[in-house]
């Protein structure tokens, strides 16, 4: 019984994630909006070692809300690694920041690590950098241009969603 169980996982998951994720689509859990001025806020780049949103400004800034458990962010992960990070990370006018929403180093760090990601991914304890932004619901991403103001946002994960995003992304950084 036990095999049939681990077998039957896998495809709970596949058929449940785009479920779970359109569903988020519709909420409006939104704090911040396209045009708006993106809040601020610092945190720890490495477990030593703060840094600031202002920092980045003269960028084009990519913040990812995920969580370790959350199955919707699996699905997103690869593709940012992939689609964005790899093809802009030595591009000096991006900046990628990925916050594990309520999760510390002590997971950040093994996670990152058993799926090799190469981009860095931070902490967010107690949600304090992803309620400047949001009340609920992940995956998110939130796009701010170089002075600062929000050019997109995203909630759950779609195919057509994050291909928009690439899109926007590739089009700023001409």
């Amino acid at each position: 019984m036990k095999n049939y169980i681990k077998k039957l996982l896998p495809l709970l998951f596949l058929f449940l994630a785009p479920i779970c994720s359109k569903a988020q689509l519709t909420d409006t859990s939104d704090l911040t909006k396209v045009g708006d001025t993106a809040p601020t806020f610092d945190f720890d780049i490495a477990k030593d070692k703060k840094a600031s949103l202002n920092d980045y400004k003269g960028k084009i800034i990519m913040i990812n809300f995920f969580a370790t458990w959350c199955p919707p962010c699996a699905l997103e992960l690869p593709r940012v690694q992939k689609e964005i990070w790899e093809k802009y990370k030595d591009n000096p006018k991006f900046a990628l920041l990925i916050f594990g929403r309520d999760e510390g180093w002590d997971k950040m760090l093994p996670f990152k690590e058993k799926n090799k990601y190469t981009f860095l991914m931070l902490p967010d304890v107690g949600k304090k950098i992803y309620s400047k932004y949001a009340t609920q619901y992940i995956p998110r991403n939130v796009l701010i241009d170089e002075n600062g103001k929000i050019i997109y946002q995203s909630m759950g994960y779609s195919e057509e969603e994050f291909n928009s995003m690439v899109k926007l992304i590739a089009k700023k950084l001409k």
